[in-house]
């Protein structure tokens, strides 16, 4: 395989004119100019450093990746290496797997530095990073002037800028100011980062978890600025916890000089985060946001994009990367968005934006025909929480039961939360309630997502098999209660068919359903009204 590889024909003009004497003038010709076509697509990428209109076909790509490979000096005809690390690899199957780039990409004091061993892989490193400032800014993040691709899932590319902003504060600078978020890798990002979470808890609003400006500001005060490396806040989370007010957050970051970084982990998908966040970079102050490129690219995991609106910062964690990295990441990412180009990622976006109404409906009844309803949470326009309550009166003691019921059903991404004890999580940190985000859960609730790449086949099966999980779970209890569970819910293996058409009705809230407690009832929206803008 690599003999092939080192003897793919390098089709210039002279190789072009002396197989006309082979073939015929006119074929080769035509050769030749198919042969152009895919070159100007490459001028094209060189020139503008920008995602094509239109995506790339699969030859076109394949074909300037190897022209890549070519350039790295482990695929150098008769190349002699006598160093320690020439790029070697001796499986062809693993050579082909990484497109024939080994020798990564930074060296050892930059990430982004370019290897004298490797202009091919240093070249795609720099096109990748444009291409993905392009999407970046075309999600709707368009105040943002810097990126930096790093070979890491997004809990380490938050400690690696967590240390690259540390090296910039006062030396008695230890504490991170934290609006809880009930997920554990930003919660240890920052204890990797040898940092100290102060932890705000979140504010009750109807449904809706809110960011608690006034505490954030009042920690500031007492622990005092300079004590302080950043204020960690999160843009994408589980409902019914809605993303922080990060413009407000930003603005108090600007007011008292703190840095702040914002966990944006799936955020690019949806407008009215990435519009949240512009706010947020234009009106007060935020030095990065960070995201991974599986959730929002639909790669493999492990890479993670640092996006910031000012370049220094993402200048520093380039420098903070100890050693060279894995270029595996990057390659998925550039192949994708190759592929894609930027009408391609446009109709992507747009699809998710599409189908969430549909989402919201289909939940919306499902919820209902158990008395159900969805929370009302309209800053949130990913997730959504159902309220389950009726877990509580049949089947198993423990609601969670339905959760693996459901993932050995085939349905994955669903979280059951339910009202728990204080744990140790992470440290020395406790928690109650923990993946709830909040300290006083009353009822389960169930947690969905209406994320990039889902198409609405996905949501009608799962209306199916949750059904059918429900019956089943229905089987463990020997004293269910008629009045809880609709009588027209079919029993496993027989097919649900709803309209899809069917309209949502307005109900009076129970507040027995609210999963928090309250002091007041409200009046159930209806689903139309809890779509909002997405």
């Amino acid at each position: 395989y690599q003999r092939r590889v080192q003897l793919f024909p390098i089709m210039d003009c002279r190789n072009f004119a002396l197989a006309e004497s082979l073939v015929g003038a006119a074929y080769i010709r035509q050769g030749k100019e198919a042969r152009h076509s895919r070159e100007a697509l490459v001028r094209a990428l060189l020139s503008h450093r920008k995602l094509p209109e239109e995506g790339w076909d699969d030859q076109s790509i394949e074909l300037f990746l190897q022209e890549l490979a070519l350039m790295d000096s482990n695929n150098f005809r008769g190349n002699v290496g006598v160093g320690e690390r020439e790029g070697r690899v001796i499986s062809a199957l693993v050579a082909a797997r990484n497109r024939h780039f080994g020798h990564g990409i930074g060296r050892s004091g930059d990430i982004a530095a370019v290897q004298p061993k490797a202009a091919g892989s240093s070249l795609m490193h720099q096109l990748c990073t444009l291409l993905c400032l392009h999407a970046v800014r075309l999600s709707g993040v368009t105040s943002t002037s810097s990126c930096l691709i790093l070979p890491t899932a997004t809990g380490m590319a938050i400690t690696l800028t967590l240390l690259a902003l540390r090296q910039h504060r006062p030396a008695e600078a230890k504490y991170i100011i934290w609006p809880r978020m009930d997920q554990k890798s930003c919660l240890k990002a920052i204890l990797t980062a040898g940092l100290t979470p102060l932890v705000v808890e979140n504010l009750l609003e109807g449904d809706e978890l809110r960011t608690d400006l006034s505490t954030i500001e009042s920690l500031i005060k007492q622990y005092g600025p300079d004590s302080i490396v950043a204020i960690v806040t999160t843009s994408s989370c589980f409902a019914p916890r809605a993303p922080d007010r990060v413009e407000e957050v930003a603005v108090l970051c600007a007011k008292y000089e703190v840095p702040h970084l914002i966990n944006n982990a799936y955020g690019l998908q949806c407008s009215k985060t990435t519009h949240m966040i512009d706010a947020a970079c234009r009106n007060g102050r935020v030095d990065a946001f960070i995201q991974s490129t599986d959730k929002n690219f639909l790669v493999p995991v492990g890479g993670a994009i640092v996006a910031a609106p000012k370049k220094w910062l993402v200048d520093e964690v380039s420098k903070v990367y100890p050693g060279r990295a894995s270029a595996a990441p990057l390659i998925d990412v550039f192949i994708t968005l190759l592929s894609l180009g930027e009408n391609g990622y446009k109709d992507l976006l747009k699809q998710r934006k599409e189908l969430l109404p549909y989402f919201m409906s289909q939940m919306g009844q499902l919820a209902r025909q158990y008395g159900e309803r969805i929370l009302h949470t309209p800053h949130n326009r990913i997730s959504v929480a159902i309220s389950m309550e009726f877990l509580m009166h049949c089947g198993p003691k423990d609601p969670t039961f339905l959760g693996s019921m459901l993932f050995s059903r085939r349905c994955s991404g669903t979280r059951i939360i339910v009202p728990s004890p204080e744990k140790k999580i992470a440290g020395s940190l406790h928690f109650s309630c923990y993946g709830a985000h909040f300290s006083s859960l009353a009822v389960p609730y169930m947690t969905t997502a209406c994320a990039l790449g889902m198409k609405k086949e996905e949501v009608d099966v799962f209306v199916q098999r949750f059904h059918q999980a429900v019956t089943d779970y229905q089987k463990h209890s020997s004293s269910l209660s008629p009045s809880t569970i609709d009588p027209h819910i079919p029993p496993a293996g027989q097919e649900l068919v709803e309209s899809s058409q069917q309209s949502d009705q307005p109900q009076v809230n129970d507040s027995s359903l609210r999963p928090f407690p309250v002091d007041e009832t409200v009046l159930l929206r209806t689903t139309e009204d809890s779509i909002g803008s997405s």
